[in-house]
């Protein structure tokens, strides 16, 4: 009968982690098996992390008129963010106030906020507005209720969230991102889909997953693989709130490149693409003609929930051929997607078993050591 691998204390998991990140990147090893297994470390993370910086759910895009919602959970707080009557994006405890029931799933377009359970509805602004035989109830009064909000901002197109009302602003919080990457204009990139998925993985192996490139050529080999050219790729430090590389190179796919009425994107830009991760779980790959994205939201220490998604920047959504390249993207990026599951469900075997142990990073693999020292500055927090 297999014996069952207790985890060490979270100090000491901690202080293993403090050990590897005090390292000289020269020397830089992969982070300790326990960060990806120990349930105490990620209740840390929900924390310290999840529950107290900025979080990504989605493309401002998709809520365009009154009524459109999505919705999400942050370490156990279910969020609904939505287009109010005055087509402001606004965000509120998608949890009613009545016995607490989760109000909406998923996304869509509604009229009115309607509790599933006992149908008190809401405003598009929160609002409590008809409670079913509650004038019965002498104590009761409608204009007691109001959903709690939730901080909501957009940046870039971005819709970011956040249950700490302390942190700065998201445009102040990126500001050093945008100078990077404000050239290419994401904001106007469409969407062309987004969908939601589980895997049997830790939610940093999928993040550092995303965040390198050493993986490409042996993974993705049925895919890009054949065309990156690790010589080409560029993995500078990594700065507080984000870390990123860079690859400039003839893209395999027209929409890789910028499209000929690009205009603002001049010499080397029009075929260098950005890989970002900006903390501490919006995953994005931006190039000239597309950009394609992982939102991650932990589910206990071996599944990760994520939010997939991509589109086109606006030349190549006008194209004639714009339908056409929107099926080529989606085909790519899911053949794409699916190798990558392989690789980090490989990865959480790997990490979950007795003689696991780190080995040294690449450097191709900066990306990764900035995370584990982001990682370790947010769990060591008092």
């Amino acid at each position: 009968m297999a014996q069952l691998i207790t985890p060490p204390p979270v100090a000491e998991i901690i202080a293993k982690l403090q050990k590897s990140c005090d390292l000289d990147f020269s020397d830089a090893h992969a982070m300790p098996p326990e960060v990806y297994t120990s349930e105490a470390f990620l209740e840390l993370e929900q924390e310290h992390i999840f529950r107290s910086q900025w979080i990504c759910v989605g493309r401002a895009s998709r809520l365009q008129k009154p009524g459109d919602y999505l919705t999400y959970e942050i370490a156990g707080q279910p969020v609904l963010v939505l287009c109010d009557n005055q087509q402001q994006i606004r965000a509120f405890s998608n949890v009613c106030l009545h016995r607490m029931a989760v109000l909406l799933q998923g996304s869509g377009t509604v009229r009115s906020i309607v509790c599933p359970y006992h149908a008190w509805g809401y405003d598009l602004e929160g609002k409590l507005r008809g409670a079913p035989l509650m004038e019965q109830q002498g104590g009761f009064c409608k204009s007691d209720y109001q959903l709690p909000s939730v901080r909501c901002e957009v940046w870039q197109g971005w819709i970011y969230v956040t249950l700490n009302d302390d942190l700065p602003p998201v445009k102040e919080h990126l500001k050093e991102l945008e100078a990077l990457i404000g050239h290419y204009h994401m904001e106007n990139y469409v969407e062309t889909f987004q969908e939601d998925h589980v895997w049997d993985c830790n939610w940093k192996i999928l993040a550092e997953n995303f965040m390198e490139s050493y993986h490409l050529p042996m993974l993705h080999r049925g895919t890009v693989g054949p065309h990156s050219r690790l010589e080409e790729m560029e993995c500078p430090p990594g700065l507080e709130a984000f870390n990123y590389h860079w690859i400039t190179k003839e893209a395999s796919l027209p929409i890789g490149n910028a499209h000929p009425d690009n205009q603002h994107l001049e010499g080397h830009w029009r075929k260098t693409t950005a890989l970002l991760c900006l903390y501490p779980s919006h995953l994005i790959t931006l190039t000239p003609g597309y950009f394609w994205y992982l939102i991650l939201q932990p589910e206990g220490v071996g599944k990760v929930r994520i939010r997939y998604g991509g589109g086109l920047s606006p030349e190549f959504v006008n194209d004639p051929k714009g339908q056409e390249y929107m099926d080529e993207l989606k085909v790519l990026l899911d053949k794409v997607n699916a190798e990558d599951r392989m690789g980090v469900e490989s990865v959480m075997r790997g990490v979950s078993s007795p003689l696991a142990k780190p080995g040294h990073l690449s450097h191709l693999e900066r990306p990764n050591f900035d995370f584990a020292r982001y990682i370790l500055k947010q769990v060591s927090r008092k």
